[in-house]
């Protein structure tokens, strides 16, 4: 299958993609235009295209994981409540406190 997109060329930052496209058809090119000038921007500064829809979903997939900051990435992979509230009643602290050093140091405060 193909993805039609729209990435602004200054940054490589997808602003919109759509799956099932056929770049042959002049109704999905012409779409990808109005999105970019409905909103007064100049189709000179972004890329219009057509690709495999897991080519663009690995683009955007990249581009949402670099928006991350160091908070986010912590979050997903500091241990649930669940696991803390265990780790208390089983007297496992030690290892506990491992496991969100081990996360604190992959994600340092003010990192990315």
């Amino acid at each position: 299958m193909t993805t039609s997109y729209v990435k602004e060329k200054a940054t490589g930052k997808i602003l919109t993609s759509s799956s099932g496209q056929d770049q042959n058809n002049p109704i999905h090119i012409e779409a990808m235009n109005n999105f970019v000038t409905s909103r007064g921007w100049s189709l000179s500064n972004y890329e219009i295209g057509f690709a495999d829809d897991n080519v663009v979903k690995n683009w955007v997939d990249t581009q949402i994981e670099s928006a991350k900051t160091y908070i986010d990435k912590r979050k997903a992979e500091y241990p649930s409540i669940e696991e803390c509230v265990h780790a208390i009643l089983d007297g496992e602290l030690d290892a506990l406190q491992a496991k969100r050093k081990i996360v604190k140091e992959r994600h340092p405060k003010g990192g990315n």
